[in-house]
């Protein structure tokens, strides 16, 4: 059924009290999975990031890119391996990471943006060393990461005039002369915490935190943090879930006032979250 001119004010009408509680505020956005493949999705999110932008909103948009490096590997022949979840990232594979998302996959989603109306600008981590890292876990996973510390200037200079920044997690190594390939929910998690933003949103192929794994009506809308062990021990927040709730709770710890996970299937939901009375997706909160 189209909506009329009185929906489309009421929903404009509602939006409002959101706009300006939010407005002047940085909010973080995680985008990756499949609302980074669908070009429906794509699309949706892309729009969803310029209205935030055009309404006040200082938008950050941290991105991964799994797939994609995946399908760069295959192409020169070289099997995709993990570990605990994370890519073991050799020193091939790295030069693969840094090529496919400080390139490639930075610079297309920078230039969407700016096709449909935005104004952005692409960063990795290693520009004006705004990620540095060292060696995760004594090498397990090759050159993957563990953050030491976050210079968010060169983030803040960028949203002080006006544009959104793209950012692609590869940080500049600490002990060592070489690049690491960063977790993008943690990466964006660390963001967050140093630029004081007001929300953190994790873009998943998930619904959010569900009792029931196999019964998406049994979703967790509000969590706090001081809840989360408890869920753990039960079995509720398990496998892939568990390092995705511990960037929420990090964060929000941190001074972030709530980090959600949020279903990027849902065209537009991070309007949906941030600009309506029901929002979705499971908000954590201290």
């Amino acid at each position: 059924m189209p909506y009329s001119q009185v929906d489309r004010a009421t929903v404009l009408a509602e939006a409002l009290p959101y706009i300006q509680k939010f407005n002047g505020k940085t909010i973080v956005v995680k985008y990756g999975g499949n609302a980074m493949i669908s070009e429906e999705l794509r699309h949706a999110v892309i729009s969803d990031i310029i209205l935030l932008n055009l309404v006040g909103i200082r938008v950050v948009v941290v991105h991964g890119g799994g797939p994609e490096i995946s399908e760069m590997l295959k192409k020169v022949g070289k099997e995709s391996k993990f570990v605990d979840g994370l890519r073991y990232t050799d020193a091939e594979t790295m030069d693969i990471v840094q090529q496919v998302l400080c390139g490639r996959v930075n610079k297309d989603l920078v230039a969407t943006l700016n096709r449909m109306g935005g104004r952005a600008m692409g960063l990795c981590g290693m520009d004006g060393g705004l990620l540095k890292a060292k060696v995760k876990d004594d090498g397990r996973y090759g050159l993957v990461g563990e953050i030491t510390h976050v210079d968010p200037r060169p983030v803040a200079h960028i949203l002080t005039d006006g544009y959104i920044p793209v950012i692609s997690t590869v940080a500049q190594g600490e002990d060592a002369e070489t690049s690491y390939n960063i977790n993008a929910d943690t990466a964006a998690a660390k963001l967050a915490v140093a630029l004081h933003a007001e929300r953190l949103l994790l873009l998943t192929d998930v619904r959010g935190l569900l009792r029931d794994p196999k019964d998406e009506n049994t979703l967790i809308p509000e969590l706090q943090i001081s809840s989360v062990p408890a869920l753990v021990r039960e079995g509720i927040i398990s496998g892939g879930m568990i390092p995705k709730l511990g960037c929420c709770v990090e964060a929000v710890r941190s001074g972030v006032r709530a980090a959600t996970i949020l279903d990027g299937r849902v065209p537009h939901s991070i309007l949906i979250e941030l600009l309506s009375d029901r929002g979705i997706g499971t908000m954590l909160t201290n």
